[in-house]
């Protein structure tokens, strides 16, 4: 094999690794919780915080959302995050449930 035809290979394995490694990290991905799954059902989840049941949950507060509770372990400024209430699954930062608690000051 001479050099430039090992180059090409080399080059080509490089891009193809790549291509792959991209692929991988977008299928892991973490979908979102579904309002509708049963758990969400459960805990009264909104993917927004402004369309919760005032009547069926009296103390939501507009304010209350996924990205203020000490259970939301997703990052400042993220769209979504984890929640350990629905593992595997992300929550909408502008989210909530009523097993919100604020996080302490």
């Amino acid at each position: 094999m001479n050099s430039s035809t090992r180059r090409v290979f080399f080059m080509q394995v490089a891009a193809g690794t790549t291509a792959l490694a991209a692929t991988q990290v977008m299928a892991q991905a973490p979908a979102m919780v579904n309002e509708k799954d049963a758990a969400a059902v459960g805990l009264g989840y909104a993917a927004d915080t402004t369309k919760v049941d005032a009547k069926k949950y009296p103390k939501h507060a507009a304010t209350q959302m996924c990205s203020n509770c000490q259970l939301y372990a997703g990052k400042a400024k993220e769209a979504a995050g984890p929640c350990p209430l629905f593992a595997g699954k992300q929550v909408s930062a502008k989210g909530w449930c009523s097993a919100y608690v604020a996080k302490a000051a």
